[in-house]
């Protein structure tokens, strides 16, 4: 389980060359948003992760095209008894992952949900990325095919992915790909940094998660 800590304000970021980026991972309890998070942050997968209680807080830094951007993840509860906590994190935050799990439809609808909150009460200029998590279970087990996700997301102009933090599948690249996107929409122009920022998929199936 990740580590639990209070909300708190992320820190001016030191130096021209460093960009500190808040981001929030929403979704449906079970989706595997602590497992996208410890996937990401220390290449680690429990298969026996216990449910995150409020809130829990982690950090990478990563270079994005020689600009450094540090990541303060918040990873919330996605138990309805802590929904009303939400704001407190997603508030001023640039960046969100929606998570939903593509073996549930219930999670999509919470997922479709959660864009509309954000749509209407957070930063308007959020760069918001809907995420599919355990495309590597069989196709037989899903209830939310790939297209429909993706028509989703871009319904609403959101990036979109699919990802397995069990086998690391695209994870890297998304949140790779979401600081690209801010800091291609914070840059002047002729900076060279692509503003089209696209996630790949993969057709990979397997396991769980």
């Amino acid at each position: 389980m990740t580590q639990r800590s209070q909300p708190k304000q992320p820190s001016a970021a030191g130096g021209s060359k460093s960009k500190q980026i808040k981001l929030v991972l929403l979704g449906e309890s079970g989706v595997g948003k602590s497992s996208i998070a410890l996937r990401y942050v220390r290449g680690e997968f429990n298969e026996n992760g216990e449910a995150t209680i409020g809130a829990a807080f982690l950090t990478k830094t990563v270079n994005v095209r020689g600009q450094s951007v540090k990541f303060d993840i918040w990873d919330t509860a996605g138990q309805e008894r802590y929904h009303s906590l939400a704001p407190m994190y997603y508030r001023g935050a640039p960046a969100a992952i929606i998570v939903y799990d593509v073996t549930s439809k219930s999670s999509f609808t919470r997922a479709q949900a959660w864009i509309k909150e954000l749509l209407q009460q957070a930063n308007s200029q959020m760069v918001i990325c809907l995420a599919g998590n355990k495309a590597d279970m069989a196709s037989e087990a899903r209830t939310v095919s790939r297209e429909e996700g993706k028509d989703h997301a871009e319904e609403h102009g959101l990036l979109f992915t699919e990802t397995s933090a069990k086998t690391g599948l695209n994870v890297e690249d998304m949140f790779i790909n979401l600081a690209a996107k801010i800091v291609a929409t914070t840059m002047s122009p002729g900076n060279d940094i692509e503003e089209n920022v696209r996630l790949e998929e993969s057709g990979k199936k397997g396991g769980c998660c």
